[in-house]
C-alpha cells in the first residue's frame, strides 16, 4: 500500500509540472506577439541632399515577425506566368465516317482498348448500301451493252463512208474520162466525118458540073437527047444542094453541137466532183454522230462504273481497321471534353446513329505527348519559342515535367459564349516525359512559363506594395505607440513575379513590411515627405506635385514638403490628388491583390526606368524610357474615365490619411496625365532649375 501511494504521488507531481510548463510557453508566445511601445516617429523634414532609404528599426521584441509581416531581403526569383490547358498527342489518327449517308453501328471496339495495326475498330450497317450496289451492277451491264452497240454502229459507219467515197471518186474519174474521150476522140471524129462529107459533096458537085456542061455541048451538037441533058442538070442541082447541106452541117457542129457537148461533159465532171465533196462531208457528219453516240455511251458506262466503285468502296469503308498501333478514344468523349458536357448516353454503342464525316474515334500516339495551354493576350507578347516551361499534371499524380515552348498561335482564340471578351493564344509545349507511360490525351495540365530570371536583388512580397496616384509605397511598423501603428514609405519597384517584387529604391535590407491592408486606426496620418520621395526616386515640380513617368504632374501629394518652398500642406482628401481623377474616391487595394498579372508586368517596366541609387539620371534617356512606359501603360490599362481631375484637399485641422488607390486607377492616372499638353518652354526651364 505504501508503494502504491508513492507511485500516485509521483504521477500527480509529474502532471502538475507539465501543466506549469505549458502555461509558461503560452505566456511566452502571447508576449512575443504583443508590440512594445517605442519612441514616436519624427516628422521633421530631412534635407533632400542627405535623404537616404529608410533604415529598419533596431531589432527588439516589438518587431518580432508575425504572420502579417515580412522583411526585405536579397533574393533571386523567376518571372513566370501560369497557363492552363490539356495534353495532346503529337501524332494521332482521326477515324471518321466515310459514308455519304446516315448509318448505325454494328460492331465497335471498347473505348480505352490498345489496338494493333490491322485490328477492326468499328463496323457500320451496310444493308442499304449493298442494295444500291446490286442495282448499280444491273445498270452497268445495260450501259455496257449500249456502249457496245454504239461502238459497232461507229465501225459500220466507217465502212459505209469508205464505200460511198469510192463510188463518188469513181464517178469523178468516169466524168473526167468521158470528157477526155470526147475531146480526143468523138469530137475529132465528128469533124473529120463532116469534113469528108463537105469534100465529097464538093467533088461530086464539080464532077456533075462538068457532066452537065458536056451534056449541053453534046445536046447542042445533037449527040445527046434533051431528056438526058435534063437528067444531068437535075443531078448537078442535087449536087449543089448536097454541098450546101454538108457545109451547113459542119458550121452547125462547130458552132453549136461541139460547144454543147463540151459543156455537157464539163458539167458532168463538176457534178461528180461536187458529189464527192458532199459525200465526204456527209460521211464525216455521220461518223461524228456515231462517234458522239459511242462516247456518250462510254461516259455513261464510266459514270455508272465510278458510282458502282464508290458504292463498293463505301461498303468496304463501313468496316474500319487501325492503320497503326494506338489507344482507342471515342469522338463523343472528345466532344464532351470540348464543350464541357459530363457523362450521359452520348457514347458510341451498338445501334448508335452515325452521320457522314462524323468523328468516330481517334488513335493517339501516347509515346510522344505535348501540352496545349492558353495564355492571355496581354502576356502572349512576352512568350518566346524555346522558353522553359514546367508542366504539372494532376491526373498523373501531380508529376511535373520539363518542357519548352514549341509554337505560339498566330490568332487569338475567343472564350466562347461563356466569356466572349476573353482572348487567349494557344501555346504548344513539347514535353520531356522520358519513359513515363501514364499520360493520356485531354488530361488537364498547368504550365508555368519562365519569362525572365532576376538574380540577387532586394525583394519584398508582392502583396506589401500599394499605389496612391503615381507613388508606390509600403506600410512599415512605426516606433510610435509600441509599433502598433504603421507609416507609409514610398518605394520604387522593378521586376516582379507572382510572389516577389524587386525594390530598387526606398528601403534597405531587413526592413519590416506589412503584408495586409491596415485598418484606418492603424495608419499614421502623415503626408509623404518631399525628401523621402526624392530619395525613393520620384520627381517633384515646383508646386510639390509628383511627376508621373511621362514628365507631367501626376496629381498633388497633399502635405508633401518641397525643399525649394519649405512649406507643409494639409492631409490629402479622399483618393489623394490626381488619383481621384483616375479612380473616383480611390479605394485601397494592394498591388499584390491584382488579378491581372499583365498590369504588374507593366508596372515593372515602368519602374525599370528609375535610375539606380547614387547615380544622376539622364533627362533625355529618362524622358524616352518614361514615354515608352506611358505608352505601355496606355495600351495595357483601359481604366474608367476620369470623373474630376481637380485635386481635393481637406482643411488642415480635419486632415485625414490619404486612401491608397488601386493599381488600375494609378495606371489610368499616369495615362491621363501623360496625354495632357506639355507646359510652355518657360515652365520647362523653371522645372529644370
Amino acid at each position: 500500500m505504501k508503494k502504491l501511494g508513492n507511485k500516485s504521488f509521483l504521477l500527480k507531481l509529474t502532471a502538475a509540472v507539465g501543466c506549469i510548463a505549458a502555461l509558461g510557453a503560452t505566456v511566452y508566445v502571447v508576449q512575443r506577439g504583443k508590440p512594445r511601445v517605442g519612441p514616436s516617429a519624427s516628422s521633421t523634414v530631412i534635407p533632400a541632399s542627405t535623404a537616404k532609404p529608410i533604415k529598419p528599426p533596431s531589432p527588439s521584441s516589438s518587431d518580432a515577425m508575425t504572420a502579417d509581416r515580412a522583411t526585405a531581403k536579397r533574393a533571386s526569383f523567376e518571372i513566370s506566368t501560369t497557363a492552363n490547358g490539356e495534353l495532346e498527342s503529337r501524332n494521332k489518327i482521326e477515324i471518321r465516317s466515310q459514308l455519304d449517308q446516315q448509318s448505325t453501328v454494328v460492331r465497335i471496339v471498347p473505348e480505352g482498348t490498345r489496338v494493333k495495326a490491322g485490328d477492326e475498330l468499328i463496323a457500320l450497317n451496310v444493308e442499304e448500301i449493298q442494295l444500291k450496289v446490286d442495282d448499280e451492277k444491273l445498270r452497268v451491264e445495260s450501259a455496257r451493252a449500249d456502249f457496245q452497240v454504239a461502238q459497232n454502229n461507229f465501225e459500220i459507219q466507217e465502212k459505209d463512208n469508205e464505200s460511198q467515197l469510192r463510188q463518188a471518186r469513181l464517178k469523178v474519174e468516169l466524168a473526167e474520162l468521158a470528157m477526155e474521150q470526147w475531146e480526143k476522140g468523138d469530137a475529132i471524129k465528128k469533124r473529120n466525118e463532116l469534113d469528108l462529107g463537105v469534100e465529097k459533096a464538093r467533088l461530086e458537085l464539080s464532077r456533075l458540073a462538068d457532066v452537065y456542061v458536056r451534056s449541053q455541048e453534046l445536046f447542042a451538037e445533037g449527040f445527046l437527047s434533051k431528056d438526058q441533058m435534063n437528067q444531068d442538070e437535075v443531078s448537078y442541082v442535087e449536087a449543089i444542094a448536097q454541098y450546101r447541106v454538108s457545109t451547113l452541117a459542119m458550121d452547125v457542129y462547130l458552132t453549136y453541137e461541139q460547144v454543147k457537148d463540151r459543156k455537157k461533159f464539163e458539167s458532168d465532171g463538176a457534178e461528180a466532183r461536187e458529189e464527192l465533196e458532199k459525200t465526204k462531208l456527209n460521211s464525216r457528219s455521220e461518223l461524228a454522230s456515231k462517234l458522239a453516240d459511242a462516247n456518250n455511251k462510254r461516259e455513261q458506262l464510266a459514270g455508272l462504273e465510278r458510282r458502282l466503285a464508290k458504292l463498293t468502296k463505301q461498303r468496304d469503308d463501313a468496316t474500319i481497321k487501325a492503320d497503326r498501333d494506338g489507344l482507342v478514344v471515342y469522338g463523343s468523349s472528345i466532344d464532351r471534353n470540348q464543350w464541357g458536357r459530363g457523362g450521359g448516353d452520348s457514347s458510341l454503342t451498338i445501334g448508335s446513329n452515325v452521320y457522314p464525316n462524323q468523328l468516330l474515334m481517334i488513335l493517339p500516339d501516347t509515346s510522344e505527348m505535348i501540352a496545349s495551354v492558353r495564355v492571355h493576350e496581354s502576356m502572349a507578347g512576352r512568350v518566346r519559342i524555346g522558353q522553359i516551361v514546367s508542366v504539372k499534371i494532376d491526373a498523373a499524380g501531380g508529376v511535373t515535367f520539363r518542357g519548352q515552348v514549341e509554337s505560339i498561335g498566330v490568332m487569338a482564340e475567343t472564350g466562347g459564349w461563356r466569356d466572349p471578351n476573353l482572348r487567349e493564344y494557344a501555346i504548344r509545349v513539347s514535353l520531356e516525359t522520358g519513359d513515363f507511360a501514364g499520360l493520356k490525351p485531354a488530361m488537364r495540365c498547368e504550365g508555368r512559363i519562365t519569362l525572365d530570371s532576376v538574380v540577387d536583388v532586394l525583394t519584398i512580397p508582392v502583396q506589401a506594395v500599394y499605389n496612391e496616384g503615381p507613388v508606390q509605397f509600403i506600410y512599415t511598423p512605426s516606433t510610435v505607440r509600441g509599433g502598433r501603428k504603421f507609416e507609409r514609405v514610398p518605394v520604387r519597384i522593378g521586376r516582379k513575379s507572382d510572389t516577389l517584387v524587386e525594390v530598387t529604391k526606398g528601403i534597405a535590407e531587413d526592413q519590416v513590411v506589412l503584408l495586409r491592408q491596415p485598418a484606418a486606426g492603424e495608419i499614421i496620418s502623415a503626408p509623404f515627405q518631399a525628401d523621402v520621395l526624392i530619395a525613393a526616386g520620384y520627381r517633384l515640380d515646383d508646386e510639390g506635385k509628383v511627376l508621373a513617368e511621362g514628365g507631367f504632374a501626376g496629381g498633388s501629394m497633399p502635405g508633401a514638403v518641397s525643399p525649394a518652398r519649405g512649406g507643409g500642406g494639409a492631409a490629402g482628401g479622399a483618393g489623394g490628388g490626381g488619383g481621384e481623377a483616375a479612380g473616383g474616391k480611390g479605394g485601397k487595394r494592394p498591388v499584390g491583390n491584382l488579378g491581372d498579372k499583365a498590369q504588374l508586368d507593366t508596372q515593372a517596366i515602368s519602374a525599370n526606368s528609375v535610375p539606380a541609387e547614387g547615380t544622376k539620371p539622364d533627362p533625355i534617356a529618362s524622358q524616352d524610357v518614361q514615354t515608352k512606359s506611358t505608352d505601355a501603360t496606355r495600351d495595357e490599362v483601359a481604366a474608367s474615365k476620369p470623373e474630376d481631375q481637380t485635386p481635393r484637399a481637406a482643411p488642415a485641422d480635419t486632415a485625414k490619411p490619404a486612401d491608397p488607390q488601386p493599381a488600375e486607377q494609378a495606371a489610368a492616372q499616369v495615362t491621363a496625365d501623360a496625354v495632357k499638353p506639355p507646359k510652355s518652354q518657360d515652365a520647362d526651364t523653371k522645372d529644370k532649375k
